[in-house]
C-alpha cells in the first residue's frame, strides 16, 4: 500500500515540472454556419437609401400641347376674372358647313403629317387620306383647322372657320387611285350625314382661292363626286343655249366664285368643270356649261 502511494507522489511531481505547449487562439474568431449573425446597430450604422444616392437636381418636363391642353388653355383665357361664373346649359361649339378637299403636292403622307406638326408651316388639315386608302384624322370636326387661307366663297371671307379640310396623298401631276376616292367617299358620307351638310358645299382649295391655289387638279373625278350626292355637276346632255342677257359674271358670282379677280375665277371654273381647257376666257361651251350649273342653285 506505501507503495503505491509513494508511486502516486512521484508521477504528480514530474507532471506539475513539465513544460507546457500553449495554442494561440484569434480573439473573436468567426464562425461559419447556418445561423444568422445580428449586427448591433449601435456599433455599426447602416447609411439611409437617401444618403447612399446623389442628390439629382430635379427638372421639369416640358408640356406636351397636344389638343386637349390647347383647349383647355383657350378655355381658361376665355374667363373674365372679374365676373361672376356660373355655366349655362345651351350652347353648341363650331360646327362644319363646308368641306374643302385639297391635294398635298408632297411625297408621301408621312411627310404631310409631320408638315402639320411642325410649328412654323402654320397650315393644318382635319383629315389626310393616302394613295392606299389609309385615313388619318389630325384634328377634331369641331375645331378650326388652318387649311384654307386667305380664302372666299359666296360671302364667306374666313372659310376656315366654316370648313372642315381634307388632304389627298397627291402630287398634283398624277390621277387620284381608286382606293383613295373610295375613302374620301366614305369620309364625305359620314360627314354629310352627321353635320348635315347641303350636296352644294363640298368644294375645292382652288374654288376658294383661285389666285393662290389650283388644287385638287384637273385630275380629280369632280363627276364622280357628284354622282355620290357630294359637289354639283352640270347636266351633260342638257347643255342649252344661254338665254339672251345670260351674264356669266354674276352667274359665276352667284355660284359663289370671288369674281374680283375674274380672269383667276374664270381659270378655277375651267380647272374644275371644262378640264380640257382652262385657259382665262369663256367659250360658248363654257358659259352653257356654267348656265346649266347655274339652274341647279335657283
Amino acid at each position: 500500500m506505501k507503495k503505491y502511494i509513494l508511486i502516486f507522489f512521484v508521477l504528480l511531481f514530474v507532471g506539475c515540472g513539465s513544460s507546457k505547449k500553449t495554442v494561440l487562439k484569434a480573439p473573436n474568431t468567426p464562425v461559419i454556419g447556418d445561423s444568422h449573425t445580428k449586427i448591433n446597430n449601435d456599433v455599426v450604422k447602416i447609411p439611409k437609401v437617401s444618403e447612399s444616392i446623389p442628390v439629382m437636381e430635379s427638372k421639369e418636363l416640358p408640356t406636351v400641347m397636344n389638343t386637349k391642353v390647347r383647349v383647355e388653355a383657350m378655355m381658361r383665357e376665355g374667363f373674365n376674372k372679374e365676373a361672376d361664373w356660373t355655366e349655362t346649359v345651351h350652347y353648341d361649339v363650331r360646327r362644319p358647313h363646308y368641306v374643302i378637299i385639297h391635294h398635298t403636292a408632297q411625297n408621301g403622307i408621312a411627310q404631310t403629317i409631320r408638315t402639320f406638326q411642325l410649328d412654323h408651316t402654320k397650315v393644318s388639315a382635319h383629315y389626310i387620306i393616302g394613295r392606299d386608302g389609309r385615313v388619318v384624322q389630325m384634328l377634331n370636326d369641331y375645331l378650326r383647322s388652318w387649311h384654307a387661307g386667305k380664302s372666299k366663297w359666296g360671302n364667306i371671307t374666313d372659310m376656315n372657320s366654316v370648313s372642315l379640310g381634307i388632304e389627298l396623298d397627291n402630287n398634283g401631276q398624277e390621277p387620284f387611285s381608286n382606293e383613295q376616292i373610295e375613302s374620301l367617299l366614305k369620309l364625305l358620307g359620314d360627314l354629310k350625314t352627321k353635320y348635315r351638310i347641303p350636296f352644294t358645299n363640298f368644294i375645292g382649295h382652288a374654288d376658294v382661292a383661285p389666285t393662290r391655289k389650283n388644287d385638287p387638279s384637273v385630275y380629280f373625278p369632280w363627276k364622280r363626286l357628284a354622282e355620290n350626292g357630294f359637289g354639283v355637276w352640270y347636266d351633260e346632255h342638257n347643255l342649252v343655249p344661254v338665254p339672251e342677257g345670260f351674264n356669266y359674271v354674276d352667274a359665276l358670282r352667284i355660284v359663289g366664285y370671288d369674281v374680283s379677280n375674274l380672269r383667276a375665277a374664270i381659270i378655277a371654273f375651267k380647272r374644275k368643270f371644262i378640264v380640257t381647257d382652262v385657259g382665262e376666257t369663256m367659250s360658248d361651251f363654257d358659259k352653257r356649261v356654267l348656265y346649266n350649273l347655274y339652274r341647279r342653285y335657283f
